[in-house]
């Protein structure tokens, strides 16, 4: 029998292949998978008073949790996801966060999609780029400037406010447009705005114009064309926008922190209040594993749905 030649990898192009991506591989590894290793490591331990103590407890799942003695001598159980699951005030955050992020999302690719839409398929060629350009003008300045600005904008003594005032349609300042969920929608909304635009943009701008010729060459309506061919050809777009509005936006806690008030906080801010003022590094790590997984499930439901739209599209 001929035995197979041995295949040299020093040199080959699968070597260099993994030489040139091996500085962001290792960067990625210690950036990003490390520090969500820890989190989801901290979120099975047990929190002491001002430590952790590296002692994992399955309590959700398998029997007591472990018990452990306070600064006072009192012993105390030690919850992680058992407290996560059973707090009202963590699963109150935590959905007010998934119904706020759902609702940020579809309203800013509903808003983005038109915008995309019409430099797209209306815009000059010679005039897309300045359009993409002002587009891109939130970007010059901070994420924590554009919510200070917001909360200017919203506050009583506001233009929204003071331009109602003037024309006497109402009489005193209106108080409920800043510190709750409204305020908070709003800002996000606008500071997602870009990252929604900007990928329905390209994908719109990679449909044949042929095709939409081709619709109405058949006969079928402008609404008909655009239901049949520009959606569906446009939804890889419209899922990146989706998802890259929804992950970051369920994860925000600067603008609940500044415009949200005691009605617009989110699941972020009881993991920071965890983290910082509590020193509940595990009951923090075990909030910010379930956000992710919540974030997962619904994610992937959405890639579901989208998939079914597509068929029955394409039947």
């Amino acid at each position: 029998m001929h035995s197979k030649p041995k295949v040299r990898f020093r040199g080959s192009e699968a070597a260099n292949g993994l030489l040139m991506i091996s500085p962001t591989a290792i960067y990625a590894i210690l950036l990003l998978a490390a520090p969500l290793a820890m989190i989801f490591a901290y979120s099975f331990m047990t929190d002491g008073y001002l430590k952790i103590i590296p002692q994992f407890q399955l309590c959700n799942y398998f029997g007591e949790c472990h018990s452990y003695k306070d600064v006072n001598g009192v012993m105390t159980e030690a919850q992680t996801y058992k407290g996560v699951w059973s707090d009202p005030l963590a699963m109150t955050l935590m959905f007010r966060s998934l119904m706020i992020s759902m609702i940020v999302t579809a309203v800013t690719v509903l808003l983005a999609f038109p915008v995309a839409y019409y430099v797209s398929f209306y815009v000059a060629p010679s005039k897309k780029s300045l359009w993409l350009f002002l587009i891109t003008i939130p970007f010059w300045t901070s994420y924590l400037i554009r919510v200070f600005l917001w909360k200017v904008i919203l506050g009583t003594g506001g233009p929204i406010n003071f331009a109602l005032l003037e024309i006497g349609l109402i009489q005193e300042p209106i108080t409920w447009l800043l510190y709750n969920v409204n305020s908070v929608v709003i800002t996000l909304a606008h500071a997602y705005a870009p990252f929604a635009i900007l990928p329905i943009f390209v994908s719109l701008e990679k449909i044949d114009r042929s095709f939409l010729e081709a619709g109405r060459d058949l006969g079928e309506s402008p609404f008909m064309t655009f239901w049949r061919v520009t959606l569906p050809l446009a939804m890889p777009g419209v899922i990146s926008s989706v998802l890259i509005v929804f992950i970051p936006t369920i994860g925000d806690y600067v603008t609940p922190s500044l415009v949200g008030g005691p009605e617009g906080k989110m699941v972020a801010n009881l993991v920071e209040l965890n983290y910082k003022k509590l020193d509940n590094y595990p009951l923090g790590s075990a909030l910010a594993v379930s956000s992710m997984a919540l974030v997962m499930a619904v994610s992937l439901l959405f890639l579901f749905m989208n998939r079914r739209f597509l068929r029955g599209n394409k039947r």
